[in-house]
Parts: structure tokens; C-alpha cells; sequence
């Protein structure tokens, strides 16, 4: 067990050990203090099925920018996630695409799938209240509920995955699971997964905006509660 964490997002130095071999590293980088587990780890890429799957990644993402041959170099981004998702979907030799989508998100889920079939795609998507199981069942009382006094059914990201399994697809896209649901879904799938949206319901599913604006309208989220 490591004596020391690993405090990555409290890094403040400018050349970072992880990113050159020149880089500097502060006490708790696990570059240095945890050599020993990259090590370990690093024979997982040795495996012909995560090698080919690594590699690919990585090609998408550097071909996520343009004019990479200039020097000096600035990043200069083209490509959207939904791009980026069916190019790698599309290296991989992925036919069979899974879309698990909240109910919530069911036009942006519709139009995802419009664009997956019209990129040579076969896709399988299933809603997240797919069995119409009611809460109860999970031992919630009627105020646990969204809308106490009426029937609500429960999301069940696991039916959704093993729906997805039955497919069988070659790669699942997540678009818009709750939190927690989404962590069941990527649990119990059988195919490598990717998020497409994340679901913020106050900030119209982009999360990071709390991020940005700490120190204006959501600066209470740094006061303890």
C-alpha cells in the first residue's frame, strides 16, 4: 500500500515529472514514489486486445488537432466528441454500437443515433427506465421519490447494460446516466464504454461551468457543509 497518495491535482510545477523526463516532481508525485505499480501495470499494455485499443486512443487523440507539424506548436482543436467518438469507434473495426441514454436526454440520444446509422453504424439503444420496475422496489418510501404520490419507475443501468451484452455490442456510449447509475452501467457492461454526455441538470449537461465559476456564483461549493 503506498505511504504517500498521489496528489496530482495539487501539482503546481510548470514542468511536470509525468509530462518530460526533465520534468520536477513534488513529493507525493506517483511518477517517482510509485514506480513500482507503473511497472507492475505496464505489462497490461503488453496484451495484444488493450495494446491495439491503447495505441488507437491515442492516435485519435492527436489527430483530434491540426497543423501539429508547425513549431512552435499551438494547440488548435477541430474535432467534437461526437466526432472523435465515431472515428474510434471506426478504428477499432466496431460495427455494433450500445447507446444507454436517460429518458431525459431522449431527442439528444434520437439524434446520436441518426448520426451513428448515417456513419455505417448498426446501433442498439436502450432508455434508462427500460422494465418499468417501480422504486419501491428499492426500498425508497413515496417522498424518496421525484413525484411523490404517483408511480415512478426506477432507472436500471444494469438491465440496460445486460441488454446491451445480449446484443452483443462491440462498444457502449453513455449519454446522460444519473450519477450512480452510470457507475452500475460501466460495472456490469460487457464492452468497453465511452461517456458522451454527462448529465448536469442545472447547467444543460456540462458540469465543468461549476468548475469555471468557483469564485463567483458557485464559490459556496469550497465552504464545508
Amino acid at each position: 500500500m503506498m505511504s504517500i497518495r498521489a496528489e496530482c491535482a495539487k501539482c503546481g510545477m510548470k514542468e511536470k515529472a509525468c509530462r518530460s523526463p526533465e520534468g520536477q516532481a513534488p513529493p507525493s508525485c506517483p511518477t517517482v514514489v510509485s514506480s513500482a505499480t507503473i511497472a507492475r501495470v505496464a505489462g497490461e499494455y503488453a496484451k495484444p486486445d488493450v495494446l491495439e485499443f491503447a495505441r488507437q486512443a491515442s492516435i485519435q487523440e492527436s489527430e483530434c488537432y491540426t497543423d501539429r507539424g508547425r513549431r512552435p506548436y499551438i494547440l488548435h482543436p477541430v474535432k467534437t466528441r461526437v466526432q472523435e467518438t465515431c472515428e474510434f469507434a471506426r478504428r477499432m473495426g466496431y460495427r455494433r454500437l450500445g447507446v444507454a441514454f436517460c429518458v431525459g436526454l431522449h431527442q439528444e440520444a434520437r439524434t446520436l443515433v441518426e448520426i451513428l446509422e448515417a456513419q455505417g453504424f448498426e446501433v442498439v439503444s436502450v432508455a434508462c427506465k427500460v422494465g418499468c420496475t417501480p422504486k419501491e422496489s428499492l426500498g425508497l418510501r413515496d417522498d424518496q421519490k421525484v413525484r411523490a404520490g404517483e408511480f415512478e419507475s426506477m432507472c436500471s443501468p444494469i438491465a440496460q447494460a445486460a441488454l446491451l451484452n445480449e446484443a452483443p455490442t462491440d462498444f457502449n456510449i453513455l449519454v446522460g446516466l444519473c450519477v450512480g447509475h452510470d457507475s452500475l452501467f460501466l460495472k456490469y457492461s460487457e464492452a468497453p464504454c465511452t461517456v458522451l454526455v454527462t448529465k448536469d441538470r442545472v447547467l444543460g449537461h456540462a458540469p465543468a461551468a461549476a468548475l469555471y465559476t468557483t469564485s463567483s456564483y458557485y464559490a459556496w461549493l469550497k465552504q464545508p457543509r
